[in-house]
């Protein structure tokens, strides 16, 4: 089944393309390093840490401890993996099988 994002055009396109593009971790650090404010990237980091956390069944206290991210966050992000497009659960499943 196709997927048809609202985000859809030519300028996210190019930018996904260019993500899909790159082949090390070395290169994802030089492109987001240029692409995003150190902010900006920490605050995605710390949305894929809370999600990881989410699916290990950690309560919003504990994720807050851990990972200092607003209870508004964390919800949030466990609405996007109830409700959402699959991107959490998507990466999330890859990460954990690359681990094995």
């Amino acid at each position: 089944m196709t997927y048809h994002s609202k985000l859809k055009g030519k300028e996210t396109d190019d930018l996904f393309r260019a993500i899909l593009a790159l082949k090390t971790e070395e290169e994802c650090y030089r492109f987001f390093e240029d692409l995003c404010t150190i902010k900006e990237l920490q605050s995605i980091a710390q949305r894929l840490q809370v999600a990881k956390l989410l699916r290990e069944k950690k309560t919003y206290n504990e994720i807050e401890e851990i990972t200092k991210a607003s209870t508004a966050t964390i919800s949030r992000i466990n609405k996007c993996l109830l409700y959402g497009a699959d991107g959490y659960k998507t990466i999330l499943t890859r990460l954990e099988d690359e681990s094995q």
